[in-house]
C-alpha cells in the first residue's frame, strides 16, 4: 500500500503535515523533493496556443472537479481504509 503525506524539508528533517494513523512505526519511505509550483511549459514543448487549447480542454471538466461531492477523493486512501 502507498500512501502520500504532506510536509516540509527544514533543518534536515522532513516534517510532515499530519501523522499517518495506518502506518507502522520504522515503515521504509521514499521522500520526492518537490520545486515551486512553477512548471516551464516550453521546456515541455508546450507553447502558448497549445497551453490554451489544453486549458479549453481541460474547462469542460472544471465542474465536476470542483463540485463538493468530489472532495472524498482528497483522502481517497483514508476513506477506503475506513470502509
Amino acid at each position: 500500500m502507498l500512501a502520500s503525506v504532506e510536509g516540509v524539508y527544514r533543518d534536515g528533517k522532513i516534517e510532515l503535515a499530519e501523522i499517518p494513523n495506518t502506518i507502522a512505526e520504522d515503515t521504509p519511505v521514499i521522500v520526492t523533493f518537490l520545486t515551486s509550483g512553477y512548471v516551464d511549459l516550453r521546456e515541455r514543448g508546450i507553447d502558448e496556443s497549445l497551453a490554451a487549447e489544453l486549458r479549453a480542454r481541460f474547462a469542460t471538466f472544471a465542474e465536476d472537479w470542483d463540485a463538493p461531492e468530489m472532495d472524498i477523493y482528497d483522502n481517497y486512501e483514508t476513506y477506503i481504509n475506513e470502509a
